[in-house]
């Protein structure tokens, strides 16, 4: 069945629900949404249980296989994938395991479906875990490292289904970080050096990186600025009006991210919204989904196409949240906002 233009909220159809908006999820496959997003009869006995540590605990997660991607794009448009930020996709020249699975999730992909990935954060995280500690990263912001390792092969292994690469810049406390102005000299050398594309966003989890010569940078590059949802980060209106109010960079994409309740640690959300089968209240945050409905339509009437991708931590379950947000934002429609 094509669902390319369907709307239908209660049956958790959103490819439809408006030309200039594209909802999708932050990950995928996750069992608690079979009966919503996935049909249960079509993977009965190919459920795959694994262990994931969060924080201090262990969480035995349960996943359908990845021919469940078809059944996913007939309810959304895009879908970011994720696990790309833990690795690339050649080491020595050679395809890792998680160049592999890209591969496989692209020949379940249909020619309309779209994918967001992210960058692996060995290239843009300034520190990263090794052992028992954090050490400086010898690959921070090596755009011909990047390049190679990962820009050209997601190209090869995607081609028209990738819309976009999202570089996350982690949380960086006031003792540790560099001064703004440095930092954004360093992201003007990268992207200088990495090939032209109208399709890179920066999400920056650093409020004091929200500031003029870092946003100068991203604009003057064409680099699309995430707003995004997160822990320490302030609400979504007061991160855009950073920008004096505009979507900047990235042609005419601009990206949301609901990620995480503000206030909230990953862990911690991790641990209240699993297994991600419903809208845990004590977590979800009405003023999440109102914001990103206003900054929605902002966007549209400024031309561009709006992505919003929603994580199950941001409230339990991304497809209740989708449809919370989706009624919203047809709600701000009918009253002509």
């Amino acid at each position: 069945m094509d669902n390319t233009e369907i709307f239908d909220p209660e049956k958790f159809l959103f490819r439809g629900l408006h030309p200039s908006v594209c909802l999708g999820t932050a990950s995928d496959r996750y069992k608690g949404w079979l009966g919503q997003i996935y049909t249960e009869e079509l993977y009965g006995g190919r459920i795959i249980a694994r262990t994931n540590r969060v924080g201090k605990n262990s969480f035995r997660e349960e996943v359908l296989p990845i021919e469940s991607l078809r059944e996913y794009f007939q309810h959304f448009s895009v879908l970011e994938i994720d696990y790309t930020f833990y690795a690339p996709l050649l080491d020595k020249g050679l395809p890792t395991p998680c160049a592999k699975t890209l591969a496989e999730y692209s020949r379940h992909m249909g020619p309309a479906d779209r994918v967001f990935l992210k960058a692996p954060q060995m290239f843009f995280a300034r520190r990263v875990w090794r052992g028992k500690e954090y050490i400086e990263n010898e690959n921070f912001l090596d755009s011909d490292a990047f390049t190679r390792q990962f820009y050209r092969p997601a190209f090869e292994l995607l081609g028209n289904n990738l819309k976009g690469l999202i570089f996350e810049q982690e949380y960086q406390r006031q003792a540790e970080r560099v001064p703004p102005a440095e930092f954004a000299g360093r992201l003007d050398a990268f992207f200088a050096g990495l090939p032209k594309d109208n399709r890179y966003h920066v999400e920056l989890r650093t409020e004091a990186f929200l500031c003029r010569p870092v946003l100068d940078v991203l604009e003057r590059h064409g680099v699309g600025q995430v707003l995004s949802h997160w822990t320490w980060l302030p609400g979504l209106k007061k991160q855009l009006a950073k920008s004096r109010g505009r979507f900047i960079g990235a042609g005419k994409q601009a990206l949301i991210r609901l990620m995480t309740p503000l206030g909230t640690r990953y862990e911690d959300a991790y641990a209240k919204a699993f297994p991600f089968d419903r809208i845990i209240e004590e977590m979800f945050q009405p003023g999440m989904v109102h914001q990103a409905a206003e900054l929605m339509h902002q966007a549209i009437n400024q031309g561009k196409e709006i992505n919003v991708l929603i994580n199950n931590r941001a409230g339990g379950n991304a497809p209740l949240i989708a449809r919370q947000l989706a009624l919203a934002f047809n709600e701000k429609l009918g009253r002509g906002e």
